[in-house]
């Protein structure tokens, strides 16, 4: 067995003794279905179709139907157990604590065959002291329900009054009732994404033993006084003190190149404890902000923050603080009624310019740092500076708010509700105090969270009457509505983060939807707030089509992966737009119709006798599609920043949906196998399905190498629209793609995300143009 010990020690005299030990439980468990009759080994962090896949027990589940003929591993309960031995003597230790850093979802937890505690939120952090039934020689069971069973039982159980939606719709192949339980939304299915509600421990579990007192929680958020022209740092320490006497001692935070030391005495009483400290910067010290990607540099300062206290216990955190202001402008606009909506960053007006982050897997455990790094910075490498971090996944690993940090990359950030009304009972409410005051501690002092939104679209799903609710029951559901994100959430965000603001939800008219008693007649207004706007059948490239709206938070259109992503989870007699596999792998009503429809406004449609030629080109030709229209709708908010045109207008920011994709199948995502579309902007004079004279272009290219680069020297024949590189399997990142090609040779770079060869490259290198199809 690995030993994962931490010793934090304590000076006592001229000796040593430690003050605190924590024993990670990462690692093999046992994992065993309800009936006993599968029982297999499982890695911590993970879950049970991660486990049964590196054991060889099912296929990948992303392959072809696997969603649904996988769908019995999230109808079952499922047991993860361990046996363990300590490696320190229990006896010495006044307190021992377990502490689940994430358990996804509803389980009964047992130690040493005691149940000591129950999950139902995968969003929380649970601890349960376990002091009277810890050994030396211990067993641990977390004896998990099916999250879609609870949920239905949930649902059955809320007799006063449905609680819609009951199901999603039939071509997203999801579970029912998954506004019941605190879990991804999205895991139950999306229109487009999988249904995977999975089972297990998704984050560190681990023991934690002390005495005299233990920090529990540490956060702090900066504060800049615009009256003393200076700033300020609240520091919130949260403690345990198991000493029968009060503890005593100072408290030393130091920020080096601040110049800034300053030192507080405080005892602390025993139970549990919160430490506030306020320290403040000179105003003779310049302090470097940080700001977002293209507007300045992302400055942190190193922050270490001593407890010295009686018995020699010393307990020290360190931390990069950063330094920035953010203000959420609503106010009137001349020529135009309503109020403007747009966020001011240390003081400047910012663009928001980005897309919507939805979880880059349905396993998390197969999200890594790595991956993380790369997506992020292949956002600022597309010159984004936002992110909204969507409300029907999770709140992100803490990597993820520490690269946005790093990068740059602004993060509107949406507590975890989506597309739906939700329960209001005790309990409910309860479970999601729990969960967001943790994550509001867990995060606050994350200069690139800019704000907090309430939700998504359930304001607008409430009063746009999205489930065909009864005028005269509406008021049950707008108190609902307000008990939850008003009344709860609200007051936690105030009481708990007073660095950025909160909005009830996306899309929502901000001010005058509070002015409306929390529910806006409209949303969606083009007039307060931000708008989500989608519209298939018009013609996007039209302009005018577009909302003029003061903030885009989502917009988009879909297209299909590119076939070296769908191949790797399809065989031969799925390559066809019309196989069962591509209507499955669609969960959007209507969605190939719509985009083979909007392709076909501007461009010819494929007409090889060849059904592979044919497939391959009607998946390039989606993408193709997409680029176009998002570039239109884009370059339309931007050139709405400055201008107000029949009284609509000063949009400040554009948000497309989305980012990234969670499997392979038709999505908005625009992030592929290989990067980003290109950013070069051009003009047709005309669709290019009436464009005359374009001759099929050839065109080739010569790879070479240069260090950890591979440069592509392309030469073309003739004029080439679109032109899209792919080297199939190999993940990375081209400098530039689905560009249009007029001069006949053309360097592009690209940025392998693993070692590859030259060879390898050149094996797998194809290069598609709309002049193949033509």
């Amino acid at each position: 067995m690995r030993l994962h010990l931490l010793l934090l020690l304590a000076l006592c005299g001229a000796g040593t003794t430690a003050a605190e030990l924590s024993y990670s439980l990462r690692g093999n468990w046992s994992i065993c279905n309800g009936n006993g009759s599968l029982e297999l080994p499982g890695a911590v962090p993970g879950c049970v179709h991660s486990a049964l896949f590196q054991q060889g027990l099912i296929q990948d589940s992303y392959y072809r139907f696997n969603d649904l003929n996988y769908r019995w591993v999230s109808l079952d309960n499922w047991t993860y157990s361990k046996e363990f031995k300590i490696p320190f003597e229990i006896s010495k230790w006044q307190k021992v604590n377990l502490i689940l850093e994430g358990v996804d979802t509803v389980s009964k937890i047992l130690f040493n065959e005691v149940t000591i505690g129950e999950t139902d939120n995968m969003f929380n952090r649970y601890s349960f002291d376990i002091t009277n039934v810890v050994r030396d020689v211990n067993s641990i069971e977390l004896r998990f329900q099916s999250a879609v069973l609870y949920a239905a039982q949930q649902s059955k159980a809320h007799t006063r009054y449905q609680v819609p939606p009951d199901c999603p719709p039939l071509v997203q192949k999801g579970e029912c009732h998954v506004n019941f339980v605190r879990k991804e939304q999205c895991s139950f299915s999306w229109d487009w994404g999988p249904s995977f509600p999975t089972q297990g421990i998704w984050k560190d579990v681990r023991i934690e033993a002390y005495n005299i007192c233990h920090l529990n929680y540490f956060t702090f958020s900066p504060i800049y006084d615009k009256s003393a022209q200076e700033w300020n740092l609240e520091i919130e320490s949260t403690f345990d003190v198991v000493s029968s006497k009060p503890v005593g001692g100072q408290v030393i935070v130091a920020i080096p190149k601040l110049q800034t030391q300053q030192t507080y005495s405080i005892e602390l009483q025993p139970g549990k404890r919160i430490v506030e400290l306020f320290v403040n910067i000179s105003k003779n010290i310049t302090v470097e902000t940080w700001w977002p990607h293209g507007h300045g540099n992302q400055t942190g300062y190193n922050m270490t923050v001593l407890f010295e206290l009686d018995g020699g216990l010393n307990i020290e955190k360190s931390a990069k603080v950063y330094f920035r202001t953010v203000e959420l402008i609503e106010e009137p606009i001349k020529g135009s009624p309503g109020l403007s909506f747009y966020f001011k960053i240390n003081g400047f007006p910012i663009f928001l310019k980005g897309s919507n982050w939805i979880p880059a897997d349905s396993f998390q455990d197969r999200v890594t740092s790595e991956l993380l790094r790369l997506l992020l910075q292949s956002v600022v490498d597309a010159n984004m500076n936002t992110l909204r971090v969507w409300g029907g996944g999770i709140y992100e690993q803490d990597e993820f708010y520490e690269l946005c940090d790093e990068l740059g990359i602004m993060v509107w950030q949406d507590f975890m509700f989506a597309c739906a009304l939700y329960p209001t009972d005790q309990g409910f409410l309860d479970s999601v105090t729990a969960e967001v005051a943790y994550q509001i501690k867990r995060l606050k002092s994350h200069p690139s969270i800019i704000i907090w939104s309430g939700n998504n679209e359930n304001e607008e799903a409430l009063m746009m009457n999205w489930y065909h609710i009864s005028f005269t029951d509406r008021p049950i559901y707008i108190k609902d509505y307000v008990t939850l994100y008003v009344k709860n959430i609200r007051e936690l965000v105030l009481a708990g983060d007073k660095s950025r603001p909160f909005i009830t939800s996306s899309p929502t008219n901000g001010a005058e939807t509070v002015a409306e008693g929390w529910v806006s007649q409209n949303p969606n207004s083009n007039y307060f707030g931000d708008v989500h706007f989608y519209d298939y059948i018009s013609d996007c490239w039209n302009w005018k089509v577009f909302p003029k709206a003061r903030f885009a938070s989502e917009y988009g259109y879909q297209s299909w992966p590119s076939f070296s992503t769908l191949e790797k989870v399809s065989s031969t007699e799925d390559w066809s737009f019309n196989s069962k596999f591509s209507l499955h792998r669609q969960h959007h009503e209507g969605g190939n119709k719509q985009m083979l429809y909007q392709a076909g406004l501007h461009f010819k449609l494929p007409q090889s006798t060849d059904p592979l030629r044919t497939f391959k080109d009607t998946i390039y030709l989606t993408q193709v599609m997409q680029a176009q229209c998002v570039k239109t709708e884009t370059e339309f908010y931007r050139r709405s920043r400055s201008e107000i045109v029949d009284q609509q207008g000063h949009t400040m920011g554009a948000l497309y949906w989305q980012l990234n994709d969670i499997w392979q199948a038709p999505s908005w995502a625009s992030l592929a196998d290989h990067g980003l579309l290109s950013p070069t902007n051009y003009h047709f004079l005309s669709s290019p399905k009436e464009a005359v004279g374009l001759c099929k272009a050839q065109i080739t290219a010569i790879i070479s190498q240069q260090g950890d680069i591979f440069v592509f020297d392309l030469e073309t024949s003739a004029v080439a629209p679109f032109v899209w590189l792919d080297v199939g399997s190999i993940p990375g990142r081209f400098s530039d793609n689905g560009f249009l090609m007029t001069e006949k040779t053309r360097t592009i770079l690209f940025y392998p995300w693993e070692p590859t060869s030259k060879n390898e490259l050149e094996q797998s290198f194809h290069v598609t143009s709309l002049t193949d199809i033509y």
